[in-house]
């Protein structure tokens, strides 16, 4: 029962952090790129809130599932996995959008961050409960 609770909120928790996160950081990335900043809009609907809460309850349960079949218990020995799977994931997934895509390095780092934040707050909750 505790990995459930964990994992259900550490998907509330990031969901709060990364809106936040965003909300304060998108200015920035549409000063520095100007019309080549990606619209993200307003506020999200419903449908995409459920969805990212969703997301949200996957990575924390692929983290929460990882560190029990690996035997790694507690905050910090999880967040240094998470670490691990930031830098095997995201890290070089936005890499590659910077070179196939043309995606601008400055919404690369800002995405990066995000899963950064991501990653090592749900893994530092999860692990709490191992």
């Amino acid at each position: 029962m505790g990995n459930v609770i964990s994992v259900i909120a550490a998907s509330i928790a990031v969901f709060v952090l990364s809106s936040t996160y965003y909300a304060l950081l998108t200015p920035t990335e549409k000063r520095l790129l100007g019309e080549r900043a990606p619209d993200r809009g307003d506020r999200p609907p419903p449908l995409k809130i459920l969805l990212e809460l969703a997301r949200g309850v996957v990575i924390a349960a692929v983290i929460a599932g990882l560190a029990e079949y690996a035997g790694i218990t507690g905050a910090g020995p999880v967040m240094a996995l998470g670490l691990v799977l930031w830098v095997g994931f995201p890290a070089v997934l936005l890499t590659g959008s910077m070179m196939w895509e043309r995606t601008p390095a400055v919404t690369a780092a800002l995405h990066a961050g995000d899963w950064l934040m991501k990653i090592l707050v749900t893994s530092a909750i999860v692990g709490a409960w191992l």
